[in-house]
């Protein structure tokens, strides 16, 4: 048993740094949140990623550059909101790079969804 970690808690703990009331928040954070969560960590999906992959060369299909890994992302041209059968189909998916990915994802919001309009910040 020791002392937790924080200046001046005399909270005795058996394991790690800190007690309870001080025990650090994890900064990793998941910042996507689908509603396809369980379409992403299906097999079909994961086959359907290495054969775009395979298909694209591992290059970026807006900017070029070569790109794996988890900098790797799959885009579906027309999104699954507005056609759900070609959720796993090949011609609907392409690769892009992580600095692409925003960018033609805000493209397609903006072509298939144009009633979100964006606040205009001119007073």
């Amino acid at each position: 048993m020791r002392y937790c970690g924080e200046q001046g808690c005399k909270n005795l703990i058996s394991k790690g740094r800190y007690c309870a009331d001080h025990k650090r928040k994890s900064k990793r954070t998941n910042n996507y949140r689908h509603k396809n969560k369980s379409l992403y960590n299906t097999q079909a999906w994961k086959d359907l990623t290495a054969y775009v992959y395979e298909r694209d060369k591992g290059c970026c299909q807006r900017c070029g550059k070569f790109v794996f890994g988890k900098k790797a992302h799959s885009h579906h041209v027309i999104p699954v909101k507005i056609r759900p059968d070609l959720r796993l189909v090949a011609d609907n998916v392409k690769l892009l790079c992580n600095v692409c990915h925003p960018i033609v994802e805000e493209e397609t919001m903006e072509k298939y969804f144009p009633e979100k309009k964006k606040f205009d910040w001119k007073l």
